[in-house]
This record gives structure tokens, C-alpha cells and sequence, in this order.
């Protein structure tokens, strides 16, 4: 990505509904995005993606055959070829807090509960944009930093041997 600015992203869209995926390729095209690639469910994601350089996937949580959740897990544990630090924003009708958790955890940027809007949508692409939290590499994890907000801390170093920051 050459600047944080909308209109140089290559987007990816993942999403099962094609009447969602045109209400999200037309806000990114008011945008100004004008590479924009589109996948069914999280194994066409993977094809894509090896073939179109994407800046940032917006998914879906819940497709078949591979959900959302298992894709972020592919990008993350970098065994699919794709950069593990690729920006994903998750979108869902699902909210409950078990599930963002879950989307966290798998190393979502930003999550997004459906209905969306307009200005929410760029909200949270500027949000991954202008504010990227940096990645955490550890035994167990590989994402962006879960926590929101950064507070010094002086204590020991609990996270393990292996459990550093990247980035």
C-alpha cells in the first residue's frame, strides 16, 4: 500500500451474500477504491489472495465451507503464503461477546457488527489505516496487539519465553 489514503487499497471482500458484497464494493468505490476483488467463503479467499495482492480483506464471519474466523487463522499462521500482518476487518451479524473474542483471538484488526453503514465501514478502514496497533508474536498468538489501549506497565515480563512484540 503506497499511502494511507483509500483510493491506492486493494480490497478484498469476503462475504456469501452478493447483495452485501455490492452495498460494500459501492461504499468502497464513493471511496475511491477502485481494486476491489471478491470471494464467496474463506477457501476462495486463499485462491484470491494468491493472486491479488490485497492491502486489506473485509470478511464475513459466517460462510460455508470456511468461515471467516478460519480464514484470519490461515492469513495468521502464515502457512498460506499470504503476509500474516494483512489488515482484516471482520463484519458480522453476530455481536454477542463470546464472538468478538473469538474474532480477536483469531487476530482480526477491527470488527464490525451488521447492520452497517457507510460511515461506519470507513470508520473502521481509517481506524486500520491511520491507528495500526502493532503485532504481537508469541507461542500462542499472532495478531494485532488485542489490547486498546497502552498502558505502561512496569512489571515482570509474563508472556513467556518466545512472547515478544513485532513491528
Amino acid at each position: 500500500m503506497d499511502s494511507l489514503e483509500p483510493g491506492g487499497l486493494k480490497v478484498l471482500i469476503v462475504e456469501d451474500n452478493q447483495y452485501f458484497r455490492l452495498l460494500i464494493r459501492t461504499v468502497l468505490g464513493a471511496l475511491g477504491v477502485e481494486e476491489i476483488a471478491e470471494a464467496r467463503d474463506g477457501g476462495q479467499a486463499l485462491d484470491m489472495l494468491a493472486r491479488f495482492p490485497a492491502d486489506l480483506v473485509i470478511v464475513d464471519w459466517k460462510m460455508q465451507p470456511m468461515d471467516g474466523v478460519s480464514l484470519v487463522r490461515h492469513i495468521r499462521s502464515g502457512e498460506s503464503g499470504v503476509d500474516r500482518r494483512l489488515p482484516v476487518l471482520m463484519v458480522s451479524g453476530y455481536s454477542e461477546l463470546s464472538l468478538l473474542a473469538a474474532a480477536r483471538d483469531a487476530g482480526v484488526n477491527e470488527f464490525l457488527p451488521k447492520p452497517i453503514s457507510a460511515r461506519s465501514l470507513v470508520g473502521r478502514i481509517m481506524s486500520i489505516l491511520r491507528t495500526p496497533r502493532p503485532f504481537v508474536d508469541s507461542n500462542t498468538y499472532f495478531g494485532p496487539d488485542r489490547r486498546r489501549r497502552q498502558h505502561p506497565y512496569g512489571g515482570p515480563d509474563r508472556r513467556g519465553p518466545g512472547g515478544r512484540k513485532s513491528d
